[in-house]
């Protein structure tokens, strides 16, 4: 299987499993975490391009799981946790990783947390390797093992 294919089969899974649990996930931790792990991974590589904030933007407001919370709530926070980046991007990931870090109570919020960086690094087909350093250290912030997602 070509490795567009897997990156492309991997976020499916990731998206169905999520939408089995949405009811379980809506709490105000889950919601931050969410919007700073999709923040994550579209500066992962340190720069935001317009496309990119769009492409993740509307990816946010399309996905199953995330229409548990209001779309201009949820888009406010994701343009906060990202100027946050663009201002300083090393500090700010420190910053933003520790709003990841706050669904770290439950672990059925700390794994969907994860899965979202996996469905958003992979929606573009190309999941690389800069996304999966940054998603393999939220899994360390949320203290889950990153072999258990494939990272």
């Amino acid at each position: 299987m070509a490795l567009w294919d897997r990156i492309k089969e991997s976020a499916q899974t990731m998206q169905a499993q999520l939408e089995a649990k949405k009811n379980d996930l809506k709490s105000g931790a889950f919601r931050d975490a969410s919007m700073a792990m999709c923040a994550l991974v579209a500066a992962a590589d340190g720069t935001i391009d317009p496309a990119e904030r769009r492409r993740v933007a509307h990816l946010i407001t399309g996905n199953e799981v995330l229409k548990n919370f209001p779309a201009d709530d949820l888009h406010r926070r994701f343009e906060a946790y990202l100027d946050t980046l663009t201002a300083d991007f090393e500090l700010g990931k420190v910053s933003v990783m520790q709003e990841v870090a706050k669904a770290r109570k439950k672990p059925a919020e700390a794994r969907a947390v994860v899965q979202i960086g996996i469905v958003i690094g992979g929606a573009d087909g190309d999941f690389d390797a800069t996304e999966r350093a940054l998603v393999r250290e939220a899994c360390y912030a949320l203290d889950l093992p990153p072999h258990e997602f494939d990272l």
